[in-house]
């Protein structure tokens, strides 16, 4: 699959753009940036302090994707919007779950 998610030997990987204290939590699809760059987008409820965002992303992909709470990794990002997640896994399950979330949201 192209774009934000990217297949590795036992987990895939998401390039994500990550909204803090967003209204709501939500996985809102994929958007390119001004460079061309698609990454999917998630508004978050929570605050960044304390990691409180990072955990709540974290809990929303693990739900997302049906997997454990401790099958998902923040990988890159910890203090910035721009995140790389990895979640541990089958990837052919994985990319087939991802197909949902990567549809590209209504007038973006």
């Amino acid at each position: 699959m192209a774009g934000p998610v990217r297949a590795l030997a036992r987990a895939i990987e998401l390039e994500l753009k990550v909204t803090p204290r967003g209204g709501r939590s939500a996985i809102e699809g994929v958007r390119a940036d001004a460079a061309g760059t698609e990454r999917l987008v998630v508004r978050l409820k929570e605050a960044p302090a304390d990691g409180a965002a990072n955990a709540a992303l974290l809990r929303l992909l693990a739900d997302a994707f049906a997997v454990p709470r401790s099958a998902c990794t923040l990988v890159a990002g910890a203090g910035a919007r721009l995140k790389r997640v990895r979640i541990e896994g089958e990837p052919g399950v994985l990319l087939a779950r991802a197909g949902a979330l990567v549809r590209t949201p209504e007038g973006a």
